[in-house]
């Protein structure tokens, strides 16, 4: 019978065992990799001494294939608790050097019981993922094991943040759990996304590619969309987490934290007066506006590298939490096309999931023409962002800078879609279509009969832009609650959103509506 010392003793090499992963030989491959171990990558991403572990000895069951004498202690996953900015977050890390991170019935479990945790006490959820898929030699039962977690990622969605930093090669259904969550960091050069890798691409459909060209962070970050982040290293990839959950609530029933700031709230920016060039063709840096109006190096991008023709990210202003949603005139001009408005449809209902305010700055010629654009289903895209401007219920401002025109005023949150308050510079132009275009349609029998058509053209043009192409007409309907000077957009933006912080809205008793997916 064993003392209470030795009790003590296995208990401690059992701990060291199970904090050496796959041994030292794999660690020293891993970092020869450039990437960190599961445990290294929690120590950069937690509060300093906050984390307690959970199920450190679990092992798998599977006796097949000469499994039964290979069991690692955690059996390549750490799970459990920490604080980030003393807030409570629950993690998992996937260790590669442990069985190459796949995925086993044990492993699953470890990671179901966090989500779990999550769910019922209310905080995010994080994943380092770092895993081949599933282990091959537990057949069936690792991809009901994936099964499992998937069902957990869709339930906690809306109710708790879930971010996914994808750390090394994730194929097969190791990718759909990262799908299924709010945002997805990867580390250039050494992660890789993909449902099939090139051996079996080059054997299916006999195309030649290379990890990096098929999934790497370069190109799920600006081609596919599916990245929101691409981070430089592991160490920034971590502390890109830390940042992005500083604007976000723990969950659906909680708000954002407040940072207090001292940024003046009617802090003027004079520049903003003449940001708008007089030529309506003319581009100019919608990014510029949004670090100029919101708190002092509070901007935090997502999805910056994709679809550009539209801004989406967090900031602060007086210390809150906003959602911002930004046409970007110098790419497109700013046009709504069929991947825009997924990026600004699926940051929309984020926000509106978490109780993040809105804030929309609007220039926007339309949606984009084109036989690719329709074959691919713009209609049913750019429905997917009024869906989810017309179903936010929190607190909504739109600032329409320049243009306004058709279909797309309707979407940016106006006010026939519960814009709670809807500011125009006076540089605003909504109508339906460009002056240009609404001219030629209205008045071509005058201008075509006219002894000098182009000078008839141009008359009317004028008349038309002094009629229409103005916030005024808007105004005086109550569409636009106010013409505001430029220079004053941010204290308006402020003193909006603090009438509008106890704002209470609801969409009628369903199951859940139909997006237009």
């Amino acid at each position: 019978m064993k003392t209470t010392r030795e009790k003590l003793e296995e208990l401690h090499q059992l701990r060291e065992q199970a904090l050496l992963g796959g041994g030292k030989k794999r660690i020293e491959a891993q970092h020869k990799k450039g990437k960190l171990t599961a445990r290294e990558r929690l120590d950069l991403l937690l509060d300093p001494g906050t984390f307690q572990e959970l199920d450190m000895f679990a092992t798998h069951r599977t006796t097949d294939f000469g499994l039964a004498d290979q069991k690692i202690p955690g059996d390549g996953v750490v799970t459990g608790y920490g604080k980030i900015d003393g807030r409570l977050v629950y993690v998992f890390s996937q260790d590669f050097t442990v069985f190459g991170g796949s995925l086993s019935e044990a492993h699953a479990e470890k990671i179901c019981k966090i989500l779990d945790h999550a769910m019922k006490n209310g905080a995010p959820v994080i994943g380092l993922n770092d895993s081949g898929g599933a282990r091959i030699q537990e057949g069936v039962v690792s991809l009901g094991a994936y099964a499992d977690i998937f069902l957990r990622n869709t339930l906690a969605s809306g109710v708790v943040p879930q971010i996914s930093a994808i750390m090394g090669p994730c194929a097969g259904g190791s990718v759909y759990s990262p799908a299924l969550t709010d945002f997805i960091f990867m580390v250039e050069g050494t992660s890789h996304m993909f449902i099939t890798g090139p051996n079996v691409v080059k054997t299916v459909t006999h195309e030649e590619v290379t990890f990096e060209e098929l999934g790497g962070a370069g190109i799920h970050s600006g081609t596919s969309g599916v990245a929101h982040f691409a981070m430089t290293s592991e160490a920034e990839c971590l502390q890109g987490i830390r940042t992005l959950l500083s604007y976000l609530p723990t969950n659906n029933m909680d708000d954002a934290p407040v940072i207090a700031s001292n940024d003046p709230i009617n802090r003027a920016e004079e520049m903003l007066d003449d940001i708008v060039p007089d030529n309506p063709n003319h581009p100019y840096d919608m990014k510029e506006v949004i670090r100029r109006v919101v708190d002092r190096n509070s901007f935090f991008e997502v999805h910056e590298d994709w679809a550009k023709n539209i801004i989406v990210g967090f900031a602060r202003l007086d210390g809150r939490s906003v959602g911002i949603v930004a046409q970007q005139p110098s790419i497109l001009a700013g046009v709504l096309d069929i991947d825009a408005s997924d990026k600004g449809a699926r940051f929309v209902r984020f926000c509106d999931c978490f109780n993040i305010p809105i804030v929309t700055l609007e220039d926007v010629p339309g949606f984009l023409p084109g036989v690719a654009q329709e074959h691919g289903g713009i209609i049913r895209h750019g429905a997917k962002l009024l869906y989810a401007y017309c179903e936010a219920t929190v607190p909504k401002v739109t600032v329409i800078t320049r243009k306004a025109y058709g279909g797309a005023y309707d979407v940016m949150s106006s006010k026939h879609v519960r814009g709670d308050i809807n500011y125009a510079w006076p540089t605003a132009e909504i109508a339906v279509m460009g002056v240009d275009g609404a001219v030629n349609i209205i008045f071509k029998d005058e201008i075509e009969h006219a002894e000098d058509p182009e000078a008839k053209r141009q008359e009317l043009v004028n008349y038309y832009t002094e009629k229409f192409a103005n916030p005024y007409v808007a105004a005086g309907r109550g569409y636009i609650d106010e013409v505001i000077e430029p220079r004053h957009t941010r204290e308006k933006l402020i003193v909006a959103l603090e009438m509008l912080k106890n704002k209470r809205d609801t969409n009628p008793p369903k199951k859940h509506g139909n997006i237009p997916l």
